[in-house]
């Protein structure tokens, strides 16, 4: 697992789909990181590291079925500071 960090994308390993999130705080060492769904920044939740991964295959090498898959890295929440001056 790589460091969690606020502004990571994750999306569904559902085969069916699922809405993208965001992280948006974690502590390390802490087993929950708060997240909101990363279309519209809404829906605050809390969701265990655990289901938070790095590649959509297992060891095994089988598709997960379960959880999150990292999508993009973190970036600065507020859009005005992504901004150069």
């Amino acid at each position: 697992m790589s460091e969690i960090v606020p502004g990571q994308v994750y999306r569904s390993c559902d085969p069916r789909g699922g809405p993208m999130i965001r992280i948006t705080a974690y502590t390390p060492g802490r087993a929950r990181a708060h997240v909101v769904d990363d279309a519209t920044g809404k829906r605050f939740r809390q969701i265990l590291v655990s289901q938070l991964h790095d590649s959509p295959v297992t060891a095994t090498g089988r598709r997960r079925r379960t959880g999150y898959v990292l999508h993009r890295t973190g970036y600065a929440i507020n859009p005005d500071l992504n901004k150069g001056d």
